[in-house]
């Protein structure tokens, strides 16, 4: 019993980085679905057992990636003067830093997860809503709406991306389109050749604008 007991006390081999960099593989090249601490144990040769010398969970370790990925790619732009400009700049600073790499877009659309190294970009877009005229709750619901904006943004330009890739064949919606009947639907008809086109156009700063506008006068 004594000499169990002094096995179990003994440090592990594997270290905190080595964890982290294996993690970061398995969501990088096949997702974060496929992060399991069983999955990640066999990648660095140990047990799941010795995994939680390190980490408490796998919600744990998704926190551990998601502060290592803001701390190495967030960078903190120039705070604008104006408040609406100042907004903007911050969540499109968020936007680029995220876009390059989707997966955590994933995560944090759970809502329970978030970085701390991206708090100081939250606060920042608190503080111009603010003095844009939002009560501080207001301020709050504020920036959800340009989270879910920002998110659903990344989400859906990375998903149509991956259908993209190495597959020429005509998508649904462009068979849908190729089809569709003028008279029942004059003005998708009117549009329909150059949806693809113009839906693929980078319009998030504008979009982006317009709702910082739209949240300053409600």
């Amino acid at each position: 019993m004594p000499r169990q007991s002094a096995q179990r006390g003994r440090p592990p081999r594997i270290s905190r980085a080595e964890i982290l960099d294996a993690a970061r593989r398995i969501v990088d090249e096949e997702g974060v679905g496929k992060l399991t601490m069983r999955r990640l144990a066999g990648e660095v040769g140990s047990t799941p057992m010795a995994l939680y010398h390190h980490v408490r969970d796998k919600e744990e370790l998704l926190l551990l990636l998601l502060d290592d990925y803001a701390a190495r790619t967030l960078r903190r732009p120039a705070v604008p003067a104006d408040p609406r400009e100042r907004v903007v700049a911050m969540a499109a600073a968020i936007r680029e830093a995220l876009a390059a790499c989707p997966w955590i877009v994933e995560v944090l659309t759970a809502d329970d997860l978030m970085a701390t190294s991206a708090l100081w970009f939250v606060d920042q877009i608190l503080a111009g809503l603010a003095e844009l005229g939002l009560s501080p709750e207001r301020a709050v619901h504020g920036y959800r709406a340009i989270w879910y904006y920002t998110a659903g943004e990344i989400i859906v330009r990375s998903a149509a991306a991956r259908r993209r890739a190495g597959d020429d064949r005509p998508t649904y919606r462009e068979r849908v389109f190729a089809e569709l009947d003028g008279t029942e639907l004059p003005r998708l008809a009117e549009v329909a050749e150059r949806w693809g086109p113009l839906t693929e156009r980078d319009t998030y700063l504008d979009g982006l604008r317009a709702l910082v506008d739209g949240l300053a006068r409600g």
